[in-house]
């Protein structure tokens, strides 16, 4: 691929990621605690949808699978899943009821069809980028382009919402976000349909929902993405409680999300570099001890504490460059070449355990924390909020760093197989 086709097909990573970040870091504030749902109940629903919604993505990457092997399937896919989510995103965001009795179910209900649009967009995104190169080092490149455009993306997403919050009315805030978005996603799809090369049709024959999990490299990586995961969504979840809170910073919550994201865009060229000297395992094993490093200090933070904070967000987003650039890279590696035409099928298990994680840092960490006495903007379970957002995180992380060092060979041999 050109540099110019790289950018073509990086760039639909910015609206998918500014479609992420809101979704499960500034919904589960938005209905918990301005819309008066409540924590417990937000975490439920959050953990029901995003169950309903993990157990289909197997079954979009099967279907992303059946659609490319039909001349221009995949463009048809896209299209249509952008426009849905371009809608559903908007009804997530601007619920027309405000009656406790009806709100919880329009959240739930948005919730699945923007998991469902999401998903089937990106599976199909990411077996794009897997499949337009047979070259290592440039499917490397290939998913670098699109996580740089997803942090800015991501930054996007967090400045937004606080610039809006100056400028305009509670009641307009989310709604002009929505058009932001919207408006950016189809200008994306435009491009990638318009100037990215689309993968040649296969025809492999069909295969069970979960028979990526056989591979053996596949599966131990899906160990390594999901614990990762695992830690990075429970501090995403648990971030605006945190600066809130424990930090008492709120209205810089945005900022520290610019500058742990920007942070992690600056770092990717490190992490490319390092990859292409060290290879790409050790690379992200290096990256995570990094992350722990960086980011375990948190938990002895306190009230006013804006400059040590902002050294671990600069520290701990350095250390996501190997999060954002390695792990699709190296899946994109180890799909044996018979399974090249199935690769969507790879990837539904890919967003089916990144959905797990995010389903269980939500439902199951806002409602234990309540549990342990800590409700927003109180000062009882401050400390337990500390250790739930920065102590299991870098426990989690030093786990899934530890197996990764002891799965590395097998991680690097069987690469493109």
């Amino acid at each position: 691929m050109t540099t110019g086709q790289r950018l073509a097909y990086g760039m639909l990573g910015a609206p998918l990621a500014m479609a992420a970040l809101p979704v499960y870091i500034y919904a589960p504030k938005l209905y918990g605690d301005e819309f008066g749902l409540g924590l417990a109940l937000t975490g439920v629903i959050l953990l029901g949808s995003r169950m309903v919604d993990t157990l289909q993505d197997p079954w979009l990457g099967r279907l992303a699978d059946f659609m490319q092997r039909r001349p221009g399937g995949w463009p048809m896919l896209a299209a249509i899943a952008a426009a849905c989510l371009g809608l559903a995103y908007g009804a997530l965001f601007n619920p027309p009821v405000h009656d406790n009795r009806l709100l919880p179910i329009w959240f739930a209900v948005a919730l699945i069809l923007v998991y469902t649009a999401h998903s089937a967009l990106n599976i199909t995104y990411l077996a794009w980028g897997a499949r337009a190169s047979e070259d290592s080092d440039e499917r490397t490149r290939i998913v670098a382009f699109r996580e740089g455009f997803a942090l800015a993306g991501v930054v996007l997403a967090s400045l937004l919402p606080m610039l809006f919050a100056n400028w305009l009315d509670a009641e307009w805030r989310w709604l002009v976000y929505s058009f932001v978005f919207a408006g950016l996603l189809m200008l994306a799809v435009w491009v990638l349909l318009r100037y990215t090369p689309v993968p040649l049709p296969t025809h492999s024959s069909p295969q069970g929902l979960l028979q990526p999990l056989r591979n053996k490299p596949f599966r131990r990586l899906a160990t390594l993405f999901l614990l990762n995961g695992l830690a990075v969504a429970i501090a995403g979840t648990l971030s605006l409680f945190y600066i809130a809170d424990v930090l008492q910073l709120e209205p810089y919550s945005g900022v520290f999300l610019a500058i742990y994201f920007v942070s992690g865009a600056c770092s990717l060229p490190l992490w490319l570099s390092l990859s292409r000297r060290l290879g790409k395992v050790l690379t992200w094993a290096i990256g995570t001890i990094a992350a722990v490093a960086g980011f375990f200090w948190a938990i002895q933070l306190g009230a006013g504490d804006i400059v040590p904070y902002v050294i671990i967000c600069l520290l701990s987003g350095a250390a996501l460059g190997a999060d954002l650039a390695l792990p699709a890279a190296i899946a994109a590696d180890i799909i044996p070449q018979r399974d090249r035409g199935r690769s969507a099928s790879y990837f539904g298990i890919w967003s089916l355990i990144n959905k797990a994680v995010l389903a269980l840092a939500a439902g199951l960490g806002l409602p234990l924390l309540a549990g342990l006495g800590y409700q927003p903007g109180g000062e009882a379970g401050l400390t337990e909020l500390a250790v739930f957002y920065a102590g299991i995180p870098c426990v989690i992380k030093l786990l899934s760093a530890a197996l990764l060092i002891r799965w590395r060979s097998s991680l690097e041999i069987n690469y493109a197989v």
